[in-house]
């Protein structure tokens, strides 16, 4: 049995016409037009997350210095400088890392669950993700020792990531049988995963002394403040491998939506597609969950409007989830600092707000209760 990846346009053709959501016709032309609209999309919404927050820093005073355009020895410039490069430039790249990863974590999901109600958050992983968290930040010292002195700031991505790989591991494990997975037992699993995992953060918030339960606090409703270099730094490379992976997914999950069996019989490395597919999601969620808390629907909301746009391959709905994940979170994000200004809402509501009438859209439409 042959172990390379499957390249036949015939192949994945075949694949996208049994996917989830695929239409009659070749979306390629109009999937690769849409790639570069999400691209404008991103680099817009880049531009409003630094320029927006509660200070009338501007970024153009900093861009002229660079230029030598404005005088050094301006106070405003010094100000403008620190908030744009040490706040707001930091936080725009960790909130297009994070909502990058959430994103492709769903469409990856998805793909390996052939359904389109598969995320992060929905189904425990990022419950998962988080409990880990919490762990380091109550009982790191105390249990870890030395070790956790040594891991420093990667000790709270790597036993987030740690989380999650467990919840993911568990919840395939229990909604698959045979090769078939099955969706019901798949949602009803990771309802139970997240709810044991919120119980068992409850119990650790009783051993928190004031400064961690602030800490815990974050991860309740998810946000990007706070976001430095340091945070930036410390789960990047985490997102960034997992990310770097997902590439080599696509032709994979193409075939994967013919079922495990016919994916296996076109040559594909069924066991090790899962491997890779399991440490992806876990590595980005468990970074995304590390450093920005509980952000939920990203993963449910992006991939799922893209398969309506440009398609079901993954060899161009992965990049495009990346991209407008990106884009949707770091709007949110926007969002969150301007509609309660000079305070900060919650980005987690913000999304929750979109995500929950979107998500029950979807079952609606799913049952054919719309019409379409």
């Amino acid at each position: 049995m042959a172990t390379n990846w499957p390249t036949s346009d015939a192949v994945t053709s075949l694949a996208q016409s049994l996917a989830v959501g695929s239409s009659t016709g070749d979306r390629s032309a109009a999937g690769r037009l849409g790639l570069v609209v999400i691209v404008l999309l991103l680099v817009a919404a880049a531009g409003i997350s630094v320029t927006t927050g509660a200070s009338d820093a501007s970024f153009g005073h900093v861009v002229a210095s660079w230029l030598g355009h404005a005088n050094a020895a301006d106070a405003s410039l010094t100000r403008d400088r620190i908030i744009i490069m040490d706040i707001r430039l930091p936080r725009m790249v960790l909130g297009a890392l994070v909502g990058a990863a959430l994103a492709v974590s769903g469409a990856i999901l998805q793909g390996l669950f052939r359904n389109p109600l598969a995320d992060p958050g929905l189904v425990g992983v990022s419950s998962g993700a988080g409990l880990g968290a919490v762990l380091v930040i109550v009982l790191g010292s105390a249990l870890l020792g030395p070790l956790f002195a040594v891991a420093g700031l990667y000790a709270l991505p790597f036993a987030a990531f740690l989380g999650g790989l467990a919840s993911t591991f568990l919840l395939y494990g229990i909604a698959t049988r045979r090769g078939q997975t099955a969706i019901a037992t798949m949602l009803l699993a990771g309802i139970a995963l997240g709810a044991l995992a919120a119980a068992l953060t409850g119990l650790l918030v009783y051993r928190a002394n004031d400064t961690q339960l602030r800490d815990i606090t974050f991860w309740s409703l998810g946000s990007l403040a706070g976001s430095d270099w340091t945070k930036v730094l410390a789960a990047g490379p985490f997102m960034a491998l997992a990310l770097a992976a997902t590439p080599f997914l696509a032709n994979g999950l193409n075939a994967m939506s013919l079922g495990e069996a016919s994916a296996y019989h076109l040559g594909v490395p069924v066991q090790r597609l899962k491997a890779i597919a399991i440490f992806a999601v876990a590595g980005a969620t468990g970074a995304a969950v590390a450093v920005s808390g509980g952000i939920g629907f990203v993963g449910i909301v992006v991939p799922h409007l893209l398969r309506l746009t440009i398609g079901p391959d993954h060899r161009l709905l992965l990049p495009g989830s990346a991209l407008l994940g990106a884009s949707f979170l770091l709007v949110a994000d926007a969002i969150s600092r301007s509609i309660a200004a000079p305070a900060e809402l919650p980005i987690g509501i913000v999304t929750a707000m979109v995500g929950g009438p979107f998500f029950l859209w979807l079952l609606l439409r799913r049952r054919g209760l719309l019409g379409t």
